[in-house]
């Protein structure tokens, strides 16, 4: 009875492609887009990456077509012999030259985008970020100035400075540097200086805290 080897065949067919010269090519070359991957190029796109380069070398490979055996003399006029598959031979040191020179092409190109995708990535980042605040010359001199005075930690001045460097300057901003927080420092300075001569009672300290939360509630967020 005749039975069918199709399923045969088609196991051995696939075995054959496993392991040859053109599948391991194929491989090598998608194991250098997952190369790159790895070092940080290709970005989302690297299964696209991997699979192209796959694909680009399998179908770069040069075919040699498969010879069927003769008579046992060699001749044109013998009797053929048995018609059967033979290994097809590898390619030739040319083409194997050729085969790498396109692979190394297509990792040069791939390696090249990548770069250019990461060089965009940055663009896009730099141009997310916010624009640092523009230098307030009289909001500088007067931290300056408080920098070197003595005044307590509880009234928490640097706070309301670091509040109004972020804001800049402003309708609400403006009159605190020019007018307001000058007069605030300067009044608890002078009362430091007379406290030992002040009626009990008075507390410079708390005056300022008071003084500087109100301007902080007043500086946009």
């Amino acid at each position: 009875m005749a039975t069918s080897n199709g399923g045969g065949e088609e196991s051995g067919r696939i075995l054959r492609y496993l392991g040859s010269a053109r599948n391991i090519a194929a491989c090598t070359a998608g194991a250098g887009g997952l190369g790159l991957h790895f070092a940080g190029y290709g970005g989302a796109l690297w299964p696209g990456v991997v699979a192209g380069l796959y694909g680009a070398v399998a179908l770069l490979w040069p075919t040699r077509k498969v010879r069927t055996g003769g008579g046992a003399g060699g001749g044109g006029g013998g009797t053929p012999g048995p018609a059967g598959p033979t290994a097809a031979p590898g390619p030739t040191a040319g083409e194997s030259s050729s085969v790498s020179l396109e692979l190394s092409g297509l990792l040069a190109a791939v390696e090249r985008e990548a770069e250019r995708e990461a060089e965009r990535e940055a663009e896009r980042e730099a141009a997310a970020a916010p624009a640092p605040p523009p230098v307030w010359a009289q909001l500088e001199e007067l931290a300056a100035f408080v920098g070197s005075a003595s005044l307590p930690a509880a009234a928490n001045v640097p706070g309301l400075l670091a509040r109004l460097r972020t804001a800049g300057p402003g309708p609400t901003t403006e009159p605190i540097v020019v007018r307001r927080l000058p007069l605030a420092v300067d009044g608890y300075l002078r009362a430091r200086t007379w406290q030992p001569w002040t009626p009990a009672g008075a507390d410079p300290v708390a005056e300022l805290a008071r003084a500087v939360d109100e301007m902080a509630s007043l500086v946009p967020a």
